[in-house]
């Protein structure tokens, strides 16, 4: 059960994001060929606004865009190539909507064109190792910014899974990343931890995290767990067609949520929009008593 203080509030644009209060949905979009769940599907202009409509229309509260992608083996795209795969994006979702946006990336360049183009949030799954410059973009820019555990790189994250303590290491990884921030001038108010399901974590790890999320409450940061279509998901079911992980991704956003996840990142939005409520109604309403 949920216990903890929650942390301070979000205030991006319109929407304002109180945690503990209920689990907010990020909606993924992203805009490579080579993703791997989705690759190719919104690589155009056209698909991926027609995409970020559906999922606005679905209930998100966040869309996060990304042109790099992380799975594992990924090959790493130019510097470019990946702003013409996001910024055009973002540019013609901020004439359209005013809905919070992220940027799913760990190029300092990357960091400050989308936010010039209009994006509110930095979604580093490097947790600011690969570039630490992006820690002082968020100091000077008061953007809020997601610092995710991942050992090694996409090429080689699947060759470093062998943990002595995989709660213990990853929460030492967690206070050397927040302590970085706030000597770049990163405030606490603006930091949220993800603990990287699926990125350098064997199935059975990614299983350990779920059952353990309540480790990383004490910090005090908001959390976000991605578990959507991941290949551990698949290894349970059997079923290789990560588009066919819908119910398996439920399944893992409940339990997240139950160990106190505020924030879920997914795919197919209008489902785990309703998860999510009927999640919170068991795990986050009021007890009978009035305690959580």
């Amino acid at each position: 059960m949920i216990t903890s203080q929650p942390p301070s509030p979000w205030q991006i644009r319109d929407a304002v994001f109180n945690w503990g209060e209920r689990t907010y949905v990020m909606g993924i979009l992203n805009t490579t060929p080579d993703s791997f769940s989705d690759g190719g599907d919104f690589k155009t202009l056209p698909t991926a606004i027609a995409q970020a409509r559906k999922m606005i229309l679905a209930g998100v509260d966040l869309l996060d865009i990304g042109g790099q992608s992380t799975r594992p083996g990924a090959a790493t795209v130019s510097l470019a190539e990946e702003l013409d795969r996001t910024i055009p994006v973002i540019q013609a979702l901020r004439q359209e909507f005013n809905i919070p946006i992220s940027i799913d990336t760990t190029r300092s360049e990357v960091v400050q064109a989308a936010i010039q183009a209009g994006a509110d949030v930095i979604n580093d799954i490097s947790g600011g190792t690969f570039e630490p410059s992006i820690l002082a973009i968020a100091a000077q820019t008061q953007a809020p910014i997601i610092l995710m555990h991942l050992r090694g790189t996409p090429q080689t994250m699947q060759q470093l899974t062998d943990y002595q303590d995989l709660i213990g290491e990853m929460q030492d990884f967690f206070r050397q990343q927040v302590d970085l921030a706030h000597q770049k001038g990163v405030l606490a108010s603006q930091i949220m931890l993800d603990p990287g399901i699926g990125f350098a974590k064997t199935p059975e790890q990614n299983l350990t995290l779920l059952r353990e999320l309540s480790a990383f409450k004490c910090f005090g940061f908001p959390l976000l767990v991605g578990p959507s279509r991941k290949s551990f998901i698949g290894h349970i079911l059997n079923q290789p067609d990560p588009k066919q992980r819908l119910w398996g991704t439920g399944a893992a956003c409940v339990a997240a949520i139950a160990g106190g996840a505020d924030l879920i990142r997914v795919h197919d939005v209008g489902e785990m929009v309703q998860i999510c409520r009927v999640a919170d109604a068991i795990w986050r309403s009021p007890s009978p008593s009035g305690r959580l």
